[in-house]
């Protein structure tokens, strides 16, 4: 286990093809009219269930630059049990870890389902789905992370 493999490199056309779907799904989710900072709540939470550091750093620093608190990036992994997040946030969070954590067939409670439309929650998912993958490339490439 001596060597790691940089994914991105070993096969750049595959890593250009996922860096072609972060696009398509950033695109879909401003049509869709999702701030950009729910967008990066969804890329941290996805980030911190895969335990990603390089992506927690990248996409911390996002959501800082877009107006997220401190507060806020604290108390992220237990959203649900705080009233910091509006409908929107929790339902695209909700959508997050579902999506993150799909063999443990997680349900959407009723009060977050209603709180985005349907465009909005493809948007979320396709969001979710690419910071998975891109999760997993980081992981598996061990990408360092340093200060």
């Amino acid at each position: 286990m001596g060597n790691h493999i940089r994914l991105n490199q070993a096969v750049p056309a595959a890593y250009k093809t996922l860096l072609l779907l972060n696009d398509e799904s950033s695109t879909a989710a401003g049509v869709a009219g999702l701030e950009p900072l729910l967008i990066e709540l969804v890329k941290i939470r996805c980030s911190q269930i895969n335990g990603c550091a390089f992506c927690l750093r990248m996409h911390i620093r996002d959501a800082i630059s877009h107006g997220e608190t401190q507060d806020r990036l604290a108390i992220l992994p237990a959203w649900r049990d705080t009233g910091y997040f509006t409908p929107e946030e929790r339902h695209a969070l909700a959508i997050a870890e579902s999506t993150t954590l799909i063999s443990d067939r997680l349900t959407l409670p009723q009060d977050e389902v209603a709180a985005l439309n349907d465009d909005q929650i493809a948007a979320v998912e396709w969001v979710a789905i690419t910071i998975n993958a891109f999760n997993r490339v980081a992981i598996s490439s061990h990408y360092d992370v340093r200060n």
